[in-house]
């Protein structure tokens, strides 16, 4: 066994002595529970003014919150609301909560619910460019960073990402908009308003 690489460098061990960093972490994501908890309330009340305007799964699923320790390496939070999760076929919102990087919403549409909501995104997107709306670009659905391989401001490709995917097989589309966390003190009112914003497409 390689000693050297079990020895700790001077600021990890400042770190493992120090108790009040682990409980400093608890106490941040038990307050992102609360600003997820009280988002998941006023969410479910929204969308059961809309009956009439969202299809009937929209109901049946409650509002999820869940942690995680390792999206790259990173604790995360999360809240999926609506979160319709089938074979080929998704509709959800999603705010994501990344430790050290930013605050996220984002709107993932597959199979029949994008197929069904293509006019509406197409009059959306060309609304939305210029407001710091990002476009999903990787394959793989299930990343939340916003690298450039991950995605692109609206402003740049946004119609012609959208029309491509909405062309394509089996293809989905992801609608992102994201805060810093120096910004923590107008999360609320970002996630109300983007919301408020990707529902919009939902309701057309």
């Amino acid at each position: 066994m390689d000693h050297a690489n079990v020895k700790l460098s001077k600021s990890e061990l400042s770190l493992v002595t120090d108790a009040s960093f682990i409980l400093t972490k608890n106490s941040i994501i038990t307050k992102v529970y609360g600003i997820f908890g009280q988002l998941s309330d006023e969410w479910q009340a929204y969308t059961a003014a809309k009956k009439d305007k969202l299809p009937a799964e929209v109901y049946m699923v409650s509002p999820k919150i869940y942690k995680g320790e390792q999206y790259l390496g990173l604790p995360y939070v999360m809240l999926d609301y609506p979160r319709v999760y089938g074979v080929g076929n998704i509709m959800a919102i999603r705010c994501f909560f990344w430790w050290g990087n930013f605050f996220s919403i984002t709107l993932h549409l597959q199979g029949r619910f994008m197929l069904a909501c293509a006019d509406a995104l197409r009059a959306w997107v060309k609304q939305h460019a210029g407001n710091e709306w990002f476009i999903g670009v990787n394959n793989d659905a299930w990343q939340h960073h916003f690298g450039e391989n991950n995605y692109c401001s609206l402003d740049v490709m946004g119609e012609d990402i959208l029309n491509d995917v909405l062309a394509s097989d089996g293809g989905f589309v992801k609608l992102a908009k994201k805060l810093p966390l120096e910004q923590w003190d107008d999360a609320v009112q970002f996630f109300t308003k983007a919301y408020a914003e990707l529902m919009q497409v939902l309701e057309a």
